[in-house]
């Protein structure tokens, strides 16, 4: 076991002992390989660096209270970066290579798997990078598909289930209409880069972007999918330009399981109001409570002209926390995995 403070990771990048690659090149992928190079070899022409030709993934691995290792639904990813590299017309790797790659990545890095107790993971992030030399606009070739991690803990480096403050993105936009906001492409994060930095400095946890067309109803937040309880129901967006998330799904299913009703529809921005209690949800740390929102005429203005308190305040919602605690319970082995999400290697 690798020497290290289990109980403060955060979220942030720290060297393993190996990342796993394939590289595609006349219609097939080479045998998956682990290396301990961590360093890229190929072209300064290759359309990753000029064009954006990448997608990527986020995923975990855990080491449960009954010892086990389990993968924590690789089959959705596999399904979402062929869905994202399709979209850019590159070669994508199949579900069971996929898989496969992410259990090689854990093995091979098994001494960096933090262990059961501390709120930590194993944190996977697959990549798909059009590698080809190039100059011309073009989908790409020639591909690598790359599976690498790190131990986390939380992303912010908040304790977890802190609630955070918010603002909304009302002259920024994640995503253009009929775009790319539905796929977890690069592209898409490098315009948030710019807006985020922006909240960041005024203090913000998160920034919160509005439909592109309209400005008049929520999309996501900047890393992750928007979901509000509303009393007995679990609201999130319903938008073309709103990446599917799989754990806002995972939440939605659980939502279910304890008898909730589940609405994916239109949100205009002045139902905050309505909420009794708002997330931004994704694969880091399942959910970020979020305790107030404000509105502001530009990200870059001083003047706050609403404020959304949500009513669950400086706590985690107790219909959040439940539905928290039960995806926690089955990523660790504590709950039967009745859905059978989970991978055990």
């Amino acid at each position: 076991m690798a020497e290290l403070d289990w109980s403060n990771l955060s979220f942030q990048y720290r060297k393993t002992e190996a990342i796993i690659v394939s590289y595609y090149k006349d219609g097939q992928w080479s045998p998956l390989a682990a290396t301990k190079d961590f360093d890229f070899h190929f072209s300064a022409f290759a359309g990753v660096f000029h064009y954006a030709n990448a997608c990527f993934e986020g995923l975990k691995a855990f080491r449960g209270a009954d010892g086990k290792i389990r993968l924590f639904r690789p089959d959705e990813n596999a399904k979402r970066i062929r869905r994202s590299g399709g979209h850019l017309d590159m070669a994508v790797p199949s579900e069971e290579m996929f898989i496969e790659a992410c259990m090689m990545c854990v093995r091979e890095n098994i001494e960096y798997l933090p262990p059961y107790g501390y709120g930590a993971s194993m944190y996977l992030r697959p990549v798909l990078i059009g590698i080809n030399p190039q100059l011309g606009i073009a989908s790409s070739t020639e591909v690598l598909f790359a599976v690498m991690c790190a131990p986390v803990g939380t992303y912010s480096g908040a304790k977890i289930l802190t609630p955070g403050t918010a603002v909304l993105a009302r002259n920024y936009d994640r995503a253009a209409p009929n775009g790319t906001g539905a796929f977890k492409i690069a592209a898409n994060y490098a315009t948030s880069l710019h807006p985020y930095n922006l909240a960041h400095r005024q203090g913000y946890r998160e920034l919160l972007f509005l439909d592109p067309a309209t400005k008049t109803r929520i999309d996501e937040f900047g890393s992750s999918n928007f979901l509000a309880i509303k009393g007995n129901t679990y609201v999130t967006p319903l938008s073309d330009s709103v990446l599917p998330s799989i754990t806002n799904k995972t939440l939605q299913t659980v939502a279910t399981d304890f008898g909730m009703t589940v609405e994916k529809r239109a949100v205009p921005v002045e139902e905050i109001a309505e909420f009794d209690e708002v997330n931004a949800c994704g694969t880091a740390v399942v959910i970020t409570p979020v305790c107030s929102i404000d509105d502001k005429p530009t990200l870059e203005s001083t003047e706050v002209t609403r404020t959304y308190h949500i009513p669950s305040g400086d706590e985690c919602g107790k219909v959040s926390r439940k539905l928290y605690d039960r995806i926690r319970g089955i990523q660790d082995g504590l709950e039967e995995d009745t859905h059978g999400w989970c991978f055990e290697l």
